[in-house]
């Protein structure tokens, strides 16, 4: 499912190309929203080895990496965690020649657009998105 997450994770990212050791506070403001929001999101980011953390008085986060090294792929695969198109809640028929075969079909469908979006989300660096707000 597409939302906001991804567009917020790029925005933390670009804004730790351009400052290090920035609190969640800071980035909230910075995008306007709730601190909690940012720090789910940080925590995303770490997991994925895209940020370090550090707590306290001289706390806050930094990239894990150049800003070069991280493309929009490595965000996508941090905030994603289900395909682009989600199959219908409702089971189809398995009687219907269509209702029997819709799920492999919407499957394929989804692998092909999924890969010709990372394809295209690799080629953009977060160093690039630094370039262009800056």
């Amino acid at each position: 499912m597409i939302n906001g997450r991804f567009a917020i994770a790029i925005h933390i990212l670009t804004l730790l190309s351009m400052e290090d050791g920035l609190s969640s506070e800071y980035i909230a403001s910075s995008i306007n929203i709730n601190p909690v929001l940012v720090r789910k999101e940080l925590s995303r980011l770490r997991k994925a080895n895209l940020i370090e953390t550090r707590e306290g008085k001289n706390g806050g986060s930094s990239l894990a990496c150049s800003p070069r090294k991280i493309t929009l792929a490595d965000v996508y695969k941090a905030t994603y965690e289900q395909p682009l198109f989600n199959h219908s809640r409702s089971k189809p028929n398995p009687s219907c020649p269509v209702g029997i075969r819709i799920g492999k079909m919407m499957d394929e469908v989804n692998d092909e657009a999924e890969a010709a979006l990372l394809k295209k989300l690799k080629s953009i660096s977060i160093e690039k998105l630094v370039k262009q707000a800056g």
